[in-house]
C-alpha cells in the first residue's frame, strides 16, 4: 500500500515507522524540516510507567477526571493499556529516559496525576530526545521524506481520500496515495499568546474540514498556566510545580487554593483561570516561586528552563518569576475511532490534529506524547483493515462541524485586502480564550465572518496559513457558542459556577 503521512512530530514519525515496518511504501511530508513541530519543545515527559502502588486503571481514572467527564473511556483504556509498550519502543529506538543508579526508570509526578508515573529525558528536554531518536530512525528506514511541502488540500475522489495537494517551492502538485495519515498538529497560532511554534496553524484540520471530514470538540483549547510573562512565550514545565514550586500573588500568598483543593497541582484549566483572575485583580502578573528547590536542583532537573531564564536575565533560583497562561494544546480536532480512522474513507488522523476522545474537555499532563505514540502505531496497524461503515461521533463529542459550515474561504472576491493574522489572534485571545461569554462569542463570530467574506484566495504558504486560521477561528468560536455550559477548558463567565472548582 502507498501511504502518505503528513507531519513529523511523534505521532507522524511513529506512524511512518510502523507503516514502513509493516511493508507499506511510505512517504512522509512535512511543512518545514523534520523536527520543526511541537514534539521537540515538550518539556514534560511521557506518562505510563506504573510503580507498585500505581496501575493503568489509576492512570485511566486520573485521565477521565481531568477530562471533566467527557473523555471516551474506551479511548482512555487504549491509551493506558498500550503505554508501557510504546515507552519500551521509544527506549529501543534510542530515547535515554532518566534512570536511578540502580538502572530503574525515574518517575515524576505532574498536576492531576495521583502517582509518579512520568518518564523524562534530558531533564526538561523529553520532546527533543524523542524527536532526535525517531528522526534518526526515519532517516535510516526506507521512507521517502519530503520537507518544505505545505498541505494545501486533501484529494478526494469517489468519496474517499486518494492523496494530497501540496505547495512546494511556489508550485502546487498532487501526490497520490492509498491512504493518508494526518499528523499535522494543532492550531496554537489561533491565539496571540501560545507555546506553539509559528507553524502550528491548523493546516490538517482545515484541510479535513474542506474535504468534509467530521471535526469535533474544537472549543476545548488548553491554556498552559505557566509561561514567562515577558518576552517571547517560553513554557515553564508543570513538572516544576510537581517538584514543589508554588504560585504566589502580589502578597506572596498561594492563591490557587482559593479555586481548588489541590492548589498548584489542580488541572491545568483551573490553574490557568485562577492565574488570569488573580493577575487581573492585582493588575500585575502572578509569580512562580521555585527558589525552595535551590540552584543546583533547578539546573540539574530543568536544564533548558534554567538556561533560557538566565539568558533572559532571570535568576529563578533566587527570586520568583512572573508567569501567565498561553494557548498550549487542542483537545478537539478531526474525529477518529480507536485506530485513527476518520469519517472520510482512507483518511486517518493521529496526534494533536485528531479528536481521539482521550482528552475530553481537558488534557492530563504528559498524555499528549503518549497519545501520539499510541495512536500513531495503531493507525499504521489498521492500514490493511477494511474501512468500517459510517458511524456517529463517539459519546461526549461536541456538535460535529464539517465543510458545509465553514468552507467559504475559497469563494472570495478578488482584489480584497489580506487577512490580518494578528487581528484574528487578538480577537480569539480576547473573546474565545480562557474566559468566554455568549455576547463575546457571538460578536467574535460576526467579526470573523465579515473578515472571511473579504479574504482573498490564498496563493502563498503564509496566505494559506492565514486562511486556515480564519476557517478554524470561526469553527472554534461557533463550537464554543454551541456549548452553553462550562466544562473543563471551556469556561463561560455568563454561566453560574461554584467559587471552588472541582474539575
Amino acid at each position: 500500500m502507498n501511504v502518505i503521512v503528513v507531519g513529523s512530530g511523534i505521532a507522524g514519525l511513529t506512524a511512518a515507522l510502523h507503516a514502513q515496518e509493516s511493508g507499506h511504501a511510505v512517504t512522509l511530508v512535512t511543512k518545514g524540516l523534520l523536527g520543526d513541530g511541537c514534539t521537540r519543545l515538550a518539556q514534560g515527559g511521557v506518562a505510563g510507567i506504573y510503580g507498585p502502588d500505581d496501575s493503568a486503571e489509576r492512570h485511566a481514572t486520573d485521565t477521565l477526571a481531568a477530562g471533566a467527564g467527557l473523555s471516551d473511556p474506551a479511548a482512555v483504556s487504549v491509551l493506558v493499556t498500550d503505554a508501557a509498550e510504546r515507552i519500551a519502543e521509544l527506549i529501543a529506538r534510542g530515547v535515554a529516559f532518566a534512570r536511578s543508579p540502580a538502572g530503574d526508570l525515574l518517575l515524576g509526578r505532574e498536576a492531576a496525576h495521583s502517582h509518579a508515573r512520568i518518564v523524562h529525558a534530558g531533564g526538561d528536554a523529553t520532546g527533543a530526545a524523542i524527536d532526535a531518536a525517531l528522526i534518526g530512525a526515519v532517516r535510516r528506514a526506507d521512507i521517502t521524506v519530503v520537507e518544505g511541502a505545505f498541505l494545501v488540500d486533501l484529494v478526494v475522489e469517489g468519496g474517499a481520500v486518494r492523496g494530497i495537494r501540496v505547495l512546494v517551492g511556489g508550485s502546487t502538485t498532487d501526490l497520490s496515495a492509498d491512504a493518508v495519515i494526518l499528523a499535522t498538529g494543532g492550531a496554537g497560532q489561533l491565539f496571540s499568546r501560545t507555546t506553539n511554534p509559528t507553524g502550528a496553524t491548523g493546516d490538517g484540520i482545515a484541510a479535513a474540514l474542506r474535504a468534509g471530514a467530521a471535526v469535533a470538540d474544537l472549543e476545548f483549547v488548553q491554556f498552559h498556566p505557566t509561561v514567562l510573562d515577558a518576552g517571547s512565550p517560553f513554557l515553564i514545565s508543570e513538572a516544576v510545580r510537581g517538584e514543589g514550586a508554588t504560585l504566589i500573588d502580589a502578597e506572596d500568598r498561594r492563591f490557587t487554593f482559593d479555586s481548588h483543593p489541590d492548589g498548584e497541582l489542580a488541572p491545568r484549566d483551573v490553574v490557568s483561570r485562577a492565574i488570569a483572575r488573580q493577575a487581573a485583580a492585582q493588575s500585575a502578573p502572578v509569580r512562580l516561586d521555585a527558589t525552595m528547590l535551590g540552584a543546583e536542583t533547578l539546573a540539574r532537573r530543568f536544564p533548558t528552563i534554567d538556561r533560557v531564564t538566565r539568558e533572559r536575565g532571570i535568576d529563578w533560583a533566587s527570586e520568583p518569576i512572573a508567569v501567565t497562561p498561553a494557548a498550549h494544546y487542542l483537545m478537539g480536532g478531526v474525529a477518529t475511532d480507536l485506530v485513527g480512522r476518520t469519517s472520510l474513507p482512507r483518511l486517518f488522523a493521529v496526534g494533536e490534529v485528531a479528536r481521539t476522545g482521550v482528552h475530553g474537555a481537558n488534557r492530563l499532563a504528559s498524555n499528549s506524547l503518549l497519545e501520539g505514540a499510541v495512536f500513531g502505531a495503531r493507525a499504521a496497524s489498521a492500514l490493511d483493515e477494511p474501512w468500517p461503515s459510517p458511524s456517529a461521533a463517539r459519546s461526549g463529542a461536541s456538535p460535529v462541524f464539517a465543510a458545509a459550515v465553514t468552507n467559504r474561504v475559497r469563494s472570495t472576491r478578488s482584489g480584497s485586502t489580506t487577512i490580518d493574522r494578528s487581528a484574528v489572534q487578538a480577537l480569539m485571545w480576547q473573546s474565545v480564550g480562557l474566559l468566554r461569554s455568549d455576547a463575546g462569542l457571538a460578536q467574535a463570530i460576526e467579526t470573523l465572518r465579515r473578515w472571511k467574506a473579504d479574504a482573498p484566495a490564498p496563493r502563498t504558504v503564509s496566505e494559506h496559513e492565514d486562511a486556515n486560521l480564519l476557517l478554524l477561528a470561526e469553527a472554534t468560536a461557533s463550537a464554543a457558542l454551541a456549548r452553553t455550559d462550562s466544562v473543563g477548558s471551556h469556561h463561560r463567565d455568563d454561566v453560574a459556577s461554584p467559587v471552588l472548582e472541582t474539575a
